[in-house]
């Protein structure tokens, strides 16, 4: 794919957009970023002439990190606690995957949780904190959040008698604070929120939740995955005591990891078998033996990620293209979603009289492919859509180029001239 380069200028925003926007943008390819050589590093990203827009269901991998995991797995496949050499090197490996991730998620080594996936920690780690709770204590979520996030407290409730509340969103799909204030009571015990919504790509007031919870003596528990996989974290800064993301999201395998703060988790009692350690503390809530290749993976992915820049260069090359995006949609394309700042590059895209399943087809077949949304993993999300909305998602990557936008302009102009 070429690095082309964009003229610099305005470039209007759609007045079709469905929420209020940006009025205009600038759209300039950051000089630093070279997208053809990442792309490069990519089998999966071929001259095949497809297009991947899905990224936050699961991003593309770079030959790398499949590297990696295939040469743990047949150089040193064994278990840490022995005394010799290749048991003391998975030893290693654990502890540095725990400080490249401590490093990522802006904490500390010894309080990171790994595991299968970012739903089996937060099922995990939802468990352990519960058993502080008492029947009536409250849970509050909100309608941005993805179900992993969701279904542990609400299983919860189930079993435990606790109270889940919902905090709704405002008419541009960002969290409302007001509303969730006026559901914080002397009983919540916690409020869960994504950092970025997986669906519109709104970021979170994280801070301002982060207090709110803070001032009853309340938890703040972040979902990171989508946010993970656009902009650096700093879970200290934005005051998480619970922050979750997973690999899979920013080019890695897939693995879970969390980072909890002492403050919370040194009391909670985790449900681990008794050879398990207590120490580090994230350890405790690791329920069996660490997939060493997967870490080996990780470690690679975020090798990967220093040596293109980091998000300090990956950040601005995706606004760019998030820019280009709004600026090119044809006019009977609806945008959904927050103003451009203040956002990763995740969209809900409408086209009046067509259903989601449809237009997806219509991309497969030129070779574009995104996501047909049916929010079955954001059960709260449809409530809070314009009326007989039915979008699709586009989720613009880092290794995406601005050819790949005008390919998804282009079509879409041509599905939507295509139903009358």
């Amino acid at each position: 794919m070429s690095t082309e380069t964009i003229d610099p200028g305005d470039t209007v925003v759609p007045e079709s957009a469905d929420v209020p926007r940006a009025a205009e943008t600038t759209a300039t390819l950051p000089p630093a970023f070279d997208v053809a050589a990442v792309r490069a590093r990519f089998s999966a990203l071929t001259d095949d002439g497809f297009t991947y827009f899905d990224a936050p269901a699961g991003s593309q991998v770079p030959d790398e990190v499949g590297d990696a995991i295939a040469r743990q797995m047949r150089e040193g496949s064994g278990n840490i606690g022995g005394y010799y050499p290749l048991s003391d090197e998975l030893s290693a490996l654990v502890d540095a995957a725990r400080e490249r991730t401590a490093a990522f998620l802006g904490g500390d080594a010894a309080n990171i949780v790994l595991g299968g996936s970012m739903t089996t920690v937060n099922f995990a780690l939802t468990r352990a904190a519960a058993r502080g709770f008492s029947a009536g204590d409250e849970i509050i979520v909100t309608r941005l959040d993805h179900e992993g996030s969701v279904a542990p407290w609400n299983e919860l409730a189930i079993d435990r008698g606790f109270v889940v509340k919902v905090a709704n969103l405002t008419d541009d799909l960002l969290i409302d604070l007001d509303h969730l204030r006026s559901l914080v009571t002397d009983r919540t015990r916690v409020i869960a929120f994504p950092l970025a919504a997986n669906t519109v790509g709104s970021i979170a007031q994280a801070r301002e939740i982060a207090d709110i919870a803070h001032s009853v003596g309340a938890i703040s528990w972040v979902d990171a995955v989508h946010y993970a996989a656009h902009r650096a974290i700093d879970a200290r800064a934005i005051r998480a005591d619970v922050i979750l993301c997973s690999a899979y999201k920013f080019c890695g395998p897939h693995l879970g990891m969390a980072h909890v703060e002492p403050g919370v988790a040194n009391e909670w009692r985790a449900y681990k078998v008794a050879a398990r350690a207590l120490d580090p503390l994230g350890a405790r809530f690791e329920t069996g033996t660490l997939p060493y290749e997967q870490l080996a993976g990780l470690i690679a992915t975020y090798d990967y990620l220093d040596s293109i820049g980091g998000f300090a260069a990956i950040a601005p090359y995706e606004e760019m293209l998030a820019a280009h995006l709004l600026a090119t949609l044809p006019p009977e394309v609806r945008v959904l979603g927050p103003a451009l700042v203040d956002r990763v590059p995740t969209f809900l895209l409408t086209i009046n009289g067509l259903s989601a399943e449809s237009i997806a087809r219509s991309l497969a077949e030129r070779d574009i492919g995104v996501w047909k949304h049916t929010f079955a993993y954001e059960v709260g999300m449809p409530e809070a859509l314009p009326e007989g909305a039915d979008p699709i998602r586009v989720g613009i990557a880092h290794y995406n180029t601005v050819e790949e936008i005008d390919r998804l302009a282009a079509a879409l102009a041509e599905i939507a001239a295509a139903r009358l």
